[in-house]
């Protein structure tokens, strides 16, 4: 009998690859539902491709549109996922809408699935409290991020208290041998050209900033319950090895695998049944002659010094998560130049109501948005004060 699945950012990168993994192995996935925003002619492709029994599109516009050049599809179309009610749990769900705005279906989707695969770093970082209620240990979480797989499969079968520490890797991005006095004239162009993955806008930015690697360090300490102190990023320009974990007891163990997320989205869907080859026109790995492992220079990465503001308040990831949300995307609109999204991320860690926000332990949706909204708003005015 084929699974259900369901694809919540069926039109980003992870979607697609996801999507592409499902038609490698037709014969064991039925679509059920696709979620995407405002992407007309791949969101037409997809219905017509994988007839969804229902298909969720967030722009009106969008979904207008298509209700009228499908009205004839058996497909259901909806503008937004709680109004669906399931009359069954889902089999695999895959939830990588990017942003806060994936929080809501994310929760949704984990209370009507047996297993979800988690791709969303915000909903993580500023709703885990909910994420793991949500799935009251009756939903499978895996996350899928190759660093945090990692993790997930080197933790396997250890106890928190035998880990000495876990490495992190980053790739150093576009920018990592930059000089000093060429950061001033990094462009969005210059950031959006990741040496290794191809991803979005917004996550290629934070790759270049080092925020990605905060916003990792973040999920590992609630999606595995490891503290703070225990958590480091190593620069590793290969990006062959994902994570590193470090044992009490002197041995210490990695993961290597190829740059490819349809390598942990596939063995996460297969549950590590599988053979890759089905999957990657390749039958081997590429075996690297050299690793590199370096310490993060935080002159060329400033960002990393966050890493010791993680734990000051138990609201300070979701603040710095819609701080840094904000600024990458008024540097993506040549607002503010590439510098000022860490130093304003600063400012308002400074800023006389930050502690006010910082200190809240939310309990629902509506207080985390309290304090993301403020945060945004905080940070837009710093914007219009210091960019006029």
């Amino acid at each position: 009998m084929k699974k259900t699945i369901s694809i919540l950012g069926s039109t980003g990168s992870i979607g697609l690859t996801s999507l592409g993994i499902i038609d490698k192995k037709k014969k064991f996935f039925k679509v059920f539902l696709l979620y995407a925003n405002q992407n007309f002619n791949l969101i037409s492709k997809q219905i017509k491709k994988y007839k969804p029994k229902f298909y969720i599109i967030k722009n009106q516009k969008v979904y207008s549109k298509v209700r009228k050049k499908f009205k004839k599809s058996k497909t259901r179309f909806l503008n937004n996922l709680e109004s669906l009610k399931f009359k069954k749990k889902i089999d695999i769900s895959i939830s990588t809408i990017p942003g806060i705005e994936g929080l809501k279906p994310t929760i949704k989707i984990i209370k009507n699935s047996k297993k979800v695969l988690i791709a969303n770093k915000e909903s993580i970082i500023s709703g885990w409290c909910l994420i793991k209620k949500s799935s009251l240990k009756k939903t499978k979480l895996i996350p899928v991020d190759s660093e945090h797989f990692s993790i997930l499969k080197l933790l396997k079968d250890h106890k928190i208290n035998e880990i000495n520490k876990i490495y992190i890797t980053a790739s150093g991005g576009p920018f990592l041998r930059y000089k000093k006095n060429q950061f001033k004239s990094i462009t969005p162009d210059k950031a959006l050209m990741h040496p290794k993955w191809k991803m979005g806008k917004k996550i290629s930015v934070d790759s270049s900033t080092l925020m990605n690697k905060i916003f990792e360090v973040i999920e590992a300490h609630k999606l595995f319950e490891i503290p703070y102190n225990k958590l480091d990023v190593l620069i590793h320009p290969q990006s062959l090895v994902h994570a590193i974990v470090e044992f009490k007891n002197g041995l210490t163990k990695f993961i290597y695998h190829d740059t490819s997320m349809t390598i942990p989205l596939a063995n996460a869907m297969f549950d590590d049944n599988l053979l890759i080859k089905d999957f990657l026109n390749k039958n081997t790995i590429s075996f690297s002659s050299k690793l590199v492992f370096e310490k993060v220079n935080p002159k060329t990465f400033p960002a990393i010094k966050l890493k010791n503001k993680l734990g000051e308040y138990p609201s300070t990831p979701i603040i710095i998560n819609a701080a840094n949300d904000i600024l990458v995307d008024q540097f993506l609109k040549k607002r503010i130049d590439f510098l000022s999204i860490f130093k304003l991320i600063m400012r308002i860690l400074n800023d006389s109501n930050y502690r006010k926000y910082a200190i809240r332990k939310p309990k629902n949706l509506n207080e985390i948005m309290q304090i993301d909204s403020w945060s945004r708003e905080a940070t837009l005015k710093k914007i219009n004060k210091f960019y006029k």
